[in-house]
C-alpha cells in the first residue's frame, strides 16, 4: 500500500492513471484520473471525467479514517440519481484502498460562505435544491450526517450533489461507526442535538444541518459557533440560536420561520422531510408564521434552565430508518376543480383525502386549483365588480378544505393552498407535482362520456404523465 502523500502523477493504480492532484483533505486525497484500456468505466458514459479518492492513512493508522472510508466504499454503490456522484469501482485495503467516481465539475458551496450574507432569494434557491437532494437520499435509506457547504456541489443542470459519505448511516448496511466508536461523529457547527446524543439514523438531522447553512448564508454568522468539545456541543440541547433578524434586521419573517424551524431541538418540531422544506422555500407566501418569525432575541435564561434539566435526563427517540420516516411524511396533493365539480363529487373527494391524511399523520396536504388562461389575447382577471378572480378561486379552495381542517385538526404547517394560472390544466397539475416532489395526487373526474373518452380528460392525462401515485375519484 502506497501512502497517498508519496503517490505521483503518472502512476497507475489498477488501470487508472493519476493525472493531477485536485485536493488534499484531512481524511483523503482526490486525484483526477484517466481510465486505461479495460478499466471499469461509468456505465453509459465512458468519457465522463473521473476522480479517485484515496484515504490519508497516517502513521499508526487513524481508525476513524479507515472506518469512514470503509463506510463510503459500502454506501456509494447503493446510491443512484443526479444528487450523488456516480460510482465506478473501488480498491480494497489489501492492495490500495480507493474509490473511483464521477467528477462533479465546479466548486462546492463552501466559497459562497465567504460572500455571506447572500440575497434572500438566493438563500431560498440554494436551500430548496439541497433539500430536494437530501429527500432523494433519505428515500434511498441514507442519512448523510455531515451536511455542510464543502460537501455540497451543483451540476451544470442545477441539481445539488452531496459528496463525502464517510459519516453516513444506511439502513440496509452495518453502521460501522456506531459499532466501533462511542463519541459523537460530525462537524461541530452542523451537528444536530440528536447526533450529539449519538443517534445516527434520523433524517431530520440532515435538515438541522441545512438550517445551520441557511442561517450562515442569511446572516454571515454561525448559529452555534464552532464548538470543539462535547460539552460545547451539548449546549444546543437546551440553547436556541440567536434569531437571524438580530444579525440582519431585514430578514423576511418567512425565512426566519423556516430557519428557526429547521433548528428546533426536538426533531418532531422541525420539517419532517426535505420535500416539505423545499415546498415552503418555493412558496414563501404560503408559509404560516408563528412566534419564531417575530423573535429578535433567543429565549430567556429561565426557559433555557428548564430545557437544561429536561436535556440532562432525556434519551432521544431513534427512528426505525430514514426511508420509513420519509414514507410516513408524504406530500399529498388534491386537485380541486372549482367549476367542473358537483356536490357529490366534492363530498367523495373530501372523504378520500380525509382517509389518506388520517392514515399518514405526518403528511402535508397541498390544495391545488388551476385557473385557465388564454393562449393568445387578454385574460379576464377581474369580475364585473372589480374583484380578483385569482383571489376568488383561492377563497373557494380554502372553503373546500375547511371541513378537513376542522375534522382532522390540521395545524398551519400541514396545509397549503395554491392557485395555478395555466392554459393546460393537466400539464399545470403534473408540473406542480413533479416540481414539489408530491407523493400522491388525488383528483376528481366526471362521467365517462363517449366524447370525453375521445377527446381525453384531465384525469387521464395526469395519470399518464405524473411521476407519483394518482387516485382518481368518481361518483
Amino acid at each position: 500500500m502506497t501512502p497517498p502523500g508519496k503517490l505521483q502523477a503518472g502512476e497507475v493504480i489498477d488501470q487508472y492513471r493519476l493525472k493531477d492532484k485536485l485536493h488534499v483533505g484531512g481524511m483523503a486525497t482526490l486525484w483526477d484520473v484517466e481510465a486505461l484500456q479495460g478499466a471499469p468505466a461509468e456505465p453509459g458514459a465512458p468519457h465522463t471525467p473521473l476522480i479517485m479518492k484515496i484515504p490519508r492513512i497516517k502513521g499508526g493508522e487513524d481508525p476513524a479514517t479507515i472506518v469512514g472510508f470503509e463506510v463510503e466504499q459500502m454506501v456509494m454503490p447503493m446510491l443512484s440519481g443526479p444528487h450523488v456522484p456516480r460510482f465506478v469501482t473501488k480498491g480494497d485495503f489489501i492492495q490500495q484502498p480507493y474509490i473511483v467516481m464521477e467528477r462533479i465539475q465546479g466548486e462546492s458551496l463552501r466559497p459562497r460562505l465567504d460572500k455571506a450574507p447572500l440575497p434572500f432569494d438566493e438563500v431560498a434557491d440554494i436551500g430548496q435544491r439541497v433539500a430536494f437532494a437530501l429527500h432523494e437520499l433519505h428515500k434511498q435509506h441514507l442519512v448523510h450526517l455531515d451536511v455542510k457547504p464543502s460537501n455540497i456541489m451543483f451540476r451544470d443542470t442545477g441539481e445539488a450533489v452531496l459528496v463525502d459519505f464517510g459519516l453516513s448511516s444506511h439502513a440496509q448496511l452495518p453502521d460501522l461507526l456506531e459499532e466501533e466508536f462511542s463519541l459523537p461523529m460530525g462537524t461541530g457547527p452542523y451537528m444536530s442535538p440528536e447526533q450529539v446524543q449519538f443517534i445516527r439514523n434520523d433524517p431530520r438531522s440532515d435538515l438541522f444541518a441545512l438550517g445551520v447553512m441557511l442561517y450562515h448564508l442569511t446572516t454571515g454568522e454561525r448559529p452555534f459557533g464552532n464548538p470543539t468539545s462535547v460539552s460545547g456541543l451539548r449546549k444546543r440541547l437546551y440553547t436556541d440560536a440567536v434569531p437571524p433578524r438580530a444579525h440582519r434586521p431585514d430578514t423576511p419573517p418567512w425565512l426566519q420561520e423556516v430557519i428557526m424551524r429547521c433548528l428546533e431541538v426536538d426533531p418532531a418540531k422541525r420539517y419532517q422531510t426535505g420535500a416539505q422544506l423545499a415546498l415552503d422555500l418555493q412558496h414563501p407566501d404560503q408559509i404560516p408564521l408563528t412566534k419564531r418569525a417575530e423573535h429578535t432575541a433567543p429565549r430567556g435564561s429561565i426557559s433555557n434552565l428548564k430545557r437544561w434539566f429536561k436535556a440532562m435526563g432525556a434519551e432521544p427517540e431513534a427512528q426505525a430508518n430514514a426511508t420509513q420516516h420519509v414514507e410516513h411524511s408524504p406530500i399529498i396533493m388534491v386537485a380541486i376543480a372549482t367549476k367542473a365539480s358537483t356536490p357529490e363529487l366534492d363530498k367523495k373527494l373530501l372523504a378520500t383525502v380525509r382517509r389518506i391524511m388520517q392514515i399518514e399523520p405526518g403528511a402535508r396536504l397541498a390544495c391545488v386549483s388551476v385557473m385557465k388562461i388564454n393562449r393568445v389575447g387578454m385574460d379576464k382577471l377581474m369580475d364585473e365588480e372589480g374583484n380578483s378572480l385569482h383571489v376568488q378561486q383561492l377563497v373557494t379552495i380554502k372553503h373546500w378544505a375547511r371541513p378537513l381542517q376542522q375534522q382532522l385538526q390540521l395545524d398551519e404547517h400541514r396545509l397549503t393552498f395554491h392557485v395555478l394560472e395555466a392554459t393546460d390544466t393537466a400539464h399545470a397539475l403534473v408540473e406542480f407535482a413533479n416540481k414539489n416532489q408530491v407523493d400522491h395526487i388525488v383528483m376528481g373526474a366526471r362521467g365517462n362520456s363517449a366524447l370525453r373518452r375521445y377527446l381525453g380528460s384531465v384525469s387521464a392525462q395526469v395519470v399518464a404523465e405524473a411521476e407519483c401515485s394518482v387516485t382518481v375519484v368518481r361518483v
